[in-house]
């Protein structure tokens, strides 16, 4: 057994519970050693007096250095002076996929207050306006709230989310340098020193091993340059042989960091043919309001998506548009065309913060070379796993953003719930797996580390078979939907019969459980839809999925931002397989969340891509519903001559179709907007047009509600209005 004689950082913990958010930190592991120094900086740094902005600490260092386990110390320590909460976010999957300003402002605003409404994407681009990031900074003034931002890839992430708010206090944990934003002096992490090296490597080996060979120990730490993950992983390594030496261990992985240093150096042609670096799941991301999301590299890339054909035909072919072009983006991205927006609180508009400085392109993630220790470590510990843990640890790079508990776990693999939580623990101690917070329900976590995802993903591409790998995904999306639908029919009995019932160690108990596990896995749900989307090769699986949610989450209070990215999803599989019926019923449910939202430009440019569709389809429904919601943001915009063309297209189309109650309505739709451009006569006819209507359906409420509108206009007409 190991020692449990860790020299601990005598600072105290905020006790979980006291400030809300600690719960949501990742566990980290059990031994915390060292760092003193780092601590000692990074809460004066804290204390320093701050104005304007909320004030930045910025944690850099090498991937296996520890900078994420440092940061929840110290946030776990520096927990009592933010009372108003902790939050947490990554800004980086462990794929390298770079999580968007937008997407991280919409989680951080959640975490915040779970019932406030979160904003629909924006036209804005995704910088300091976009409405998140906006909402976010504006949600923060008069708080006291600790950030902690694990994985910052560069300052465009950052900045965006940085409040005028000094009482907050921003950690932000990097490989590399953030530079752009003002006054940052970051705490640069290295390995740790002689002594806090031994009594880890005591604590998780067992003190007599170390202590009875010190030079042994000594040689170990260099060998894993004192970098807190390497030795971690070679404490497990000696902890599955207990007859091996700790000077065997220093010389085993010397040779193996030697063996891939010159495999890496050796010229193309020679040894292992030279190998490309790994990229994450092609995902269909969301797209900014009027554009459609197609498949991108990377599960949380930062790339804009390309704008949909019919949406962009739809926008250039709009006649006198409100408003200017946006200028372009600082990344090149050229931002959907409208009215430009309003400033931000505190600032002017087209103008960024004084503290920020124009920042480089988006940064490539800081890659772990193969002579890297702790790659060496990596693969000393890989080969003694037996062969289904090997194989576990290598499927778990298909999970959605690499996090698993033992439901999702054991479809990956195919495998028995049970087995599956054996098997993760088994992983987790021997430090190959973090552990994450648990789900609502309890049940533990797990995630694989960014810095051994691109050996796994290599491994997994050598060693698993491709139709293995499919089948794999295909069994966690089928999973996935059976879980769905089981909670809807445990949150809507009455909404028709659910699945046939899941194993009991997968089973979902009751309404609530149902509720807090889809509001749990919330992220990972839509996470897996979009990954199996922006592959392309599972869209039946993932169109059920989708369906699923669409009909579950609504149930739960879902915020409109998630059932927009799911519409969008919609809307890519429907333009990949030329679907225009699918595309533009997408499109108008994208237009009417928009409308819902008061956001009339992006809910118009929708409609009339859905229309664009619908035409090609030859859908009449469709496209008279698609020209009705465009007279109705017309309307709503006060243009009343577009909306009366727009009515009156959508009416005769619905007369066409035989249609009366839709007649009555647009007949009176028109007639209003006949009354805003003062056309009485028109207006009156209208009226009158739709009360004979309503007078052969016996709608008796439709027609006092006419007549009274009728009435109403007569009476102003001899008013002399």
């Amino acid at each position: 057994m190991a020692r449990k004689t860790a020299t601990m950082d005598p600072g105290p913990d905020a006790p979980v519970g006291a400030v809300p958010g600690l719960d949501r930190l990742p566990a980290g592991p059990a031994l915390f050693v060292g760092r003193r120094t780092e601590l000692a900086a990074l809460r004066a740094a804290a204390a320093r007096p701050a104005t304007g902005r909320s004030p930045v600490l910025v944690l850099a260092g090498r991937p296996g250095s520890g900078r994420t386990t440092l940061a929840v110390r110290f946030a776990r320590t520096a927990a009592a002076d933010h009372p108003d909460g902790v939050l947490f976010a990554r800004l980086s999957a462990p794929d390298g996929g770079r999580v968007t300003p937008a997407r991280a402002a919409r989680l951080l605003l959640e975490q915040l207050d779970p019932e406030a409404p979160v904003p629909l994407p924006g036209a804005t681009g995704d910088g300091r306006d976009e409405p998140a990031c906006v909402a976010l900074r504006e949600a923060l003034v008069g708080r006291r709230v600790l950030l902690v931002l694990d994985d910052v890839r560069d300052a465009g992430q950052l900045w965006p989310l940085l409040a005028d708010e000094p009482g907050c206090l921003v950690l932000a944990t990097t490989a590399g340098p953030l530079t752009g934003i003002e006054d940052i002096d970051p705490v640069i992490l290295g390995g740790l020193d002689r002594q806090a090296s031994g009594e880890l490597l005591a604590d998780l080996v067992g003190g007599t091993r170390i202590s009875c060979d010190p030079v042994g120990g000594a040689d170990l730490a260099e060998a894993c340059a004192a970098r807190p993950d390497a030795l971690r992983l070679m404490a497990g390594w000696l902890r599955g042989d207990p007859k091996a030496a700790v000077t065997e261990a220093a010389r085993e992985l010397t040779r193996v960091v030697g063996e891939e240093s010159a495999r890496s150096a050796a010229p193309k042609g020679e040894g292992e043919k030279a190998e490309k670096p790994v990229q994450g799941p092609k995902t269909a991301q969301a797209s900014t309001p009027g554009k459609a999301a197609k498949p991108v590299q990377g599960t949380t890339s930062g790339k804009a998506a390309k704008p949909v054909q019919g949406l962009k035909a739809a926008q250039a072919s709009t006649p006198g548009k409100a408003g200017k072009a946006a200028t372009p983006s600082a990344s090149g991205e050229k931002p959907a065309e409208g009215p430009a927006p309003e400033p931000a609180a505190a600032e002017t508009a087209g103008e960024q913060a004084a503290w920020v400085k124009p920042g480089p392109e988006p940064a490539e993630p800081v890659p772990v070379p193969d002579s890297d220790p702790l790659i060496g470590a990596f693969t000393l510990l890989y080969g003694t796993l037996p062969a289904a843990q090997a194989r576990m640890l290598r499927t778990l790079t298909l999970a959605p953003a690499q996090t698993a508990d033992p439901r999702t776990a054991s479809a990956l693999v195919g495998c028995p719930a049970p087995e599956a939580a054996v098997t993760l623990a088994a992983l987790a101690e021997r430090e190959l797996l973090g552990q994450e917070a648990p789900a609502a329900d309890g049940s533990p976590r797990y995630r694989v580390p960014g810095r051994l995802y691109p050996r796994l993903v290599r491994l997994r591409e050598q060693e698993d078979r491709p139709a293995e790998t499919e089948l794999a995904r295909a069994r966690l999306l089928e999973r996935l939907v059976r879980l769905t639908e089981s909670a809807r029919a445990l949150l809507d009995p009455s909404g028709g019969p659910g699945p046939d019932p899941l194993p009991a160690a997968l089973r979902l108990g009751s309404a609530a459980h149902a509720r807090e596990w889809l509001l749990g896995e919330r992220d990972l749900l839509l996470g897996a839809v979009a990954d199996a989307i922006g592959q392309g090769d599972l869209d039946g699986s993932a169109g059920r999925l989708v369906t699923a949610l669409l009909r579950t989450l609504p149930l739960t209070g879902a915020a409109p931002a998630d059932l927009y990215r799911l519409h969008e999803l919609v809307l890519t599989v429907a333009e990949r397989h030329g679907r225009p019926r699918r595309a533009s019923a997408a499109l108008l449910n994208l237009g009417d969340l928009q409308a819902a939202a008061g956001r009339w430009e992006q809910a118009v440019a929708h409609y009339r891509a859905a229309l664009e569709h619908a035409r090609t389809a030859g859908d009449e429904p469709l496209c008279a519903r698609a020209l009705e919601g465009a007279a109705g943001c017309h309307r709503a915009l006060g243009d009343a001559v577009r909306a009366a063309d727009w009515y009156g297209r959508a009416l005769g189309l619905r007369q066409s179709m035989g249609e009366p109650a839709a007649e009555a309505r647009l007949l009176a739709r028109v007639a209003e907007a006949h009354t805003a451009q003062r056309r009485f006569d028109e207006a009156d006819r209208e009226y009158r047009a739709a009360l004979a209507v309503l007078r052969r359906l016996g709608d008796e409420r439709g027609r006092e509600a006419v007549g009274a509108a009728l009435a109403d206009l007569r009476e102003r007409v001899d008013a002399g209005w």
